[in-house]
């Protein structure tokens, strides 16, 4: 199964699968584009990249930069089932003690 990561203005979607019993979770970039989808594929976390077709090096450089910035969350979300159940997940509120000034 693929989980939505993150969509971008020129309508790049980010989605991610759930991590694998070997470790590695794989990312997947696609961009609609007239006749098809430009794309590639990562896998976590060894950043290993395959199937680029047709983005520029510049546009790969951006992807490469923007999924090293995110994979610690993409990975996190990859084993509680994406980000919408991370962030659906029961928040525990600590609250700090008291503190007086002197």
């Amino acid at each position: 199964m693929m989980y939505p990561y993150m969509t971008l203005n020129d309508e790049t979607e980010i989605v991610h699968s759930e991590m694998q019993p070997d470790g590695r979770v794989k990312v997947y970039i696609e961009r609609p584009v007239y006749g098809g989808f430009h794309n590639a594929t990562c896998y976590l976390p060894d950043y290993t990249w395959e199937n680029i077709v047709g983005f520029s090096d510049k546009e790969m450089n951006h992807y490469k930069k923007l999924i090293e910035a995110n994979a610690h969350l993409i990975i996190e979300f990859s084993q509680k089932g994406g980000f919408e159940k991370a962030s659906n997940q029961k928040r525990v509120q600590i609250t700090p003690p008291e503190c007086s000034v002197i």
